[in-house]
């Protein structure tokens, strides 16, 4: 059989999508044949309706697979709308959303099935048996209406990474895809997190997991790695077959999690490339052994998830046990290797003040990372975090309808004061950091930021729109006089240190 595997990423940052490259190898090596459509700006253009149907007819698929994260939602509907309209060929929805909100999408009468989990080996199993004919009614992982009746079957057995083929690069324009990026290209090396973070997915495919298969959270195994000799042989891949790479960038939830595949992959690494690369940590595991090891590799930056600088926000609403002491520490310890660190930080929390939010502004402005990135909170349905949001009233259900991505705004509703502060610290998160450190354009950055906080509503929305074409002003005359400073840079929620 022929799927088209589509991924909505409209409207946010590029993405390359794992989970297809991967099912994509595991089909053809099945004998089926795959194709892609991925719905991104930053590629091509949008198509209409018109072109979208001329395209896939082009394609000539057997079956269309969705590849959706629930901000994506609102676009993934619409598409599924015009395949309905015209195509008369099964629709399957699988990703983050899938599993998540399966039985909304199935509720929604746009597709024929769900896949919920990882399915690389059930979507080989779903599409042999629709080639055979045969029925998928006990397909493990799958969703469908049975009789007017939602089903939605039990997971199987997490796959084992280090069994797996390589990925399918083929069926990208995968060159685009770096030349977007600005040559960082993803790679990972592992699956899974030993953390329940209440605002990630984890738990809830955890949860799902053990009570389908009747396991502990032990006995799962949910953290699974490849082999350093298959992410090595990967690297040597997209080193022979591609152009313009610029940096590899690890998107493992935690990339420093299992030491030992750490301090191998380090050792091999630096035999067959001199590529600087980035890779996600935690400060309760960042060690001087590891930090060694990475920076003897040419690791170029180490990414650390803050996300809030309140420790009674991190350990009462998000579950993040971790002192700010821990996090200076690991910091601190970056720097030292002569790496950049970088830190990932969340705004409009449940149960969030603003002297939350400050404390955050705070942290940032005594631990001086090499970058900081910032992002509203959203909450992803199925997760504790979306129950506290709920619970708590905080959801604005015009807001999170609409909303695809998380950087623009927030879809919790504070209040008046407090959402029009939570619009400003978010174009402008720099400032407000710039203003609470000891660098020495303290002083000047601590005046603008009284000026931002005592515009209304109409005199922010007014202003708003010129703010970062100022902080460029700003930043260029700061870097002439040779004064150290935080300005936003590369995209607007990120923060970067001029030095």
């Amino acid at each position: 059989m022929k799927i088209l595997f589509i991924y909505p990423n409209s409207g946010s940052q590029t993405g390359f999508n794992y989970g297809v490259a991967q099912m994509a190898a595991h089909l053809e090596q099945a004998g089926h044949e795959t194709v892609f459509l991925h719905l991104c700006e930053d590629i091509e253009p949008l198509p209409n309706k018109e072109q979208f149907l001329q395209r896939v007819g082009d394609l000539k698929p057997d079956i269309i697979g969705f590849s959706v994260v629930t901000n994506q939602w609102p676009l993934t509907a619409e598409v599924a709308g015009w395949c309905r309209d015209e195509l008369n060929i099964p629709l399957v929805c699988g990703g983050v959303h899938a599993t998540v909100a399966g039985r909304q999408v199935l509720e929604t009468g746009l597709f024929d099935y769900i896949m919920v989990g990882e399915c690389e080996d059930a979507v080989v199993d779903f599409l042999d048996r629709l080639a055979e004919g045969k029925s998928v009614r006990d397909v493990a992982n799958l969703g469908m209406v049975l009789d007017g009746k939602i089903v939605i079957n039990p997971v199987r057995p997490l796959p084992q990474l280090n069994e797996f083929p390589p990925k399918n690069y083929e069926i990208f324009d995968f060159q685009k895809i770096i030349d977007a990026k600005d040559g960082w290209v993803g790679l990972m090396a592992s699956r899974g997190c030993p953390y329940n973070c209440t605002y990630c997915f984890n738990h809830v495919m955890v949860k799902q997991y053990c009570h389908d298969l009747q396991c502990s959270v032990g006995q799962l195994k949910y953290i699974r790695h490849h082999t350093v000799e298959q992410v090595i042989d990967e690297i040597k891949y997209l080193e022979k077959n591609y152009k313009n790479i610029k940096m590899y960038i690890f998107d493992d939830d935690l990339f420093i999690f299992n030491k030992k595949f750490v301090m191998e992959f380090c050792r091999q690494y630096k035999k067959i490339s001199s590529m600087p690369f980035v890779v996600n940590g935690h400060v309760g595991l960042f060690d001087e052994e590891r930090a060694r090891a990475l920076a003897d590799a040419n690791c170029y930056m180490v990414k650390f998830g803050v996300e809030s600088g309140s420790e009674k926000i991190r350990t009462q609403i998000m579950h993040r046990k971790m002192s700010n002491r821990m996090i200076a520490d690991a910091i601190a310890m970056v720097h030292q290797y002569f790496m950049q660190s970088s830190c990932f930080i969340m705004f409009g929390l449940p149960h969030e003040t603003i002297d939350d939010v400050m404390d955050t502004v705070k942290l940032m402005s005594q631990t001086l990372p090499s970058r900081f990135r910032w992002t509203y909170f959203y909450p992803f349905p199925g997760t504790e975090a979306h129950r506290m949001s709920v619970e708590g009233g905080f959801v604005d259900k015009d807001k999170i309808g609409s909303l695809m991505n998380f950087t623009d705004s927030s879809c919790l509703d504070f209040g008046k004061e407090q959402n029009l502060f939570l619009e400003k610290i978010g174009r402008l998160l720099p400032w407000f950091v710039n203003a609470y450190s000891n660098l020495e354009v303290a002083s000047f950055y601590r005046e603008k930021i009284e000026e931002l906080m005592a515009m209304d509503q109409d005199k922010w929305q007014s202003c708003s729109p010129s703010l970062h074409d100022l902080d460029k002003k700003y930043s260029a005359r700061f870097a002439e006089e040779g004064k150290k400073h935080y300005a936003v840079k590369y995209n607007p929620f990120m923060g970067v240190m001029s030095s």
